[in-house]
């Protein structure tokens, strides 16, 4: 499976590629589907660019993407969005439109208080195992590890295209020592976007790309958008297993 990663953290400082309000979201989201993704994750966005959990910014921003394409569409519920976890949780329960999944990174506080907010909407959960972090060791002993939609294998901090994919390696060795039992994703971030994808490829594994992970294409061209960044990543891997 080849999902999508629509914008992220990222804000039309960091370049003009990065989709903002529903209509850009779901404009990239078409041609990223159209491209080969078969899954959407999205930041949504305030006017003023900054990621939120709102339900008055979430669900306009599904509903524009679900009127464009007809995949699975997930959302973050990074602390940048909001700090607190039990705010957090508080604005998963007041959403009024339903993501099919959501991300909830392990290595931040409230992990357990965010899950189960999801879990008690129905909605899936994919589960943030950053490397280099204590993330994986929380998620062992976590109740919602068997739970979870999938778990993300995220190598964010090493953007050296030469460590990059040891350091997923490493990540991977780690949670197989973690009776999860569910899939995994693994994805790279900036310099390490395009070698981890590859490895992913290799390895059998789903992956993702998108402007949130990577601005440049595999040859280090900047990319136009995300539709751009998927094409390149099919004609990379071949295509990646569906999970």
């Amino acid at each position: 499976m080849l999902q999508v990663c629509l914008n992220g953290a990222r804000t039309a400082a960091d370049s003009s590629a990065v989709p903002l309000s529903p209509a850009a979201l779901a404009e990239a989201a078409r041609q990223a589907v159209a491209a080969g993704a078969q899954d959407v994750h999205v930041h949504p966005k305030t006017p003023c660019g900054q990621d939120s959990l709102s339900p008055g910014v979430v669900g306009p921003a599904l509903e524009a993407i679900r009127e464009a394409v007809d995949v699975p569409v997930g959302v973050t519920t990074g602390a940048w969005a909001e700090p607190d976890p039990r705010r957090r949780a508080e604005q998963i329960a007041s959403w009024t439109v339903l993501p099919d999944h959501a991300s909830v990174n392990w290595h931040e506080d409230g992990a357990d208080t965010v899950a189960a907010a999801l879990l008690e909407r129905g909605v899936g959960i994919e589960a943030g195992i950053w490397a280099d972090t204590e993330a994986a060791a929380r998620f062992a002993e976590s109740p919602f590890a068997p739970r979870v939609l999938r778990v993300l294998a995220e190598v964010i901090d090493d953007t050296d295209p030469r460590t990059a994919p040891d350091t997923a390696r490493a990540l991977l060795a780690e949670l197989a020592r973690i009776p999860h039992g569910r899939p995994v994703l693994l994805h790279g971030f900036d310099g390490g976007a395009w070698p981890v994808l590859r490895l992913a490829g290799e390895l059998g594994l789903a992956s993702r790309i998108g402007i949130e992970d990577t601005l440049a294409l595999s040859d280090g061209s900047p990319a136009v958008g995300n539709g751009h960044l998927v094409s390149c990543a099919v004609a990379l891997t071949g295509g990646l297993p569906r999970t």
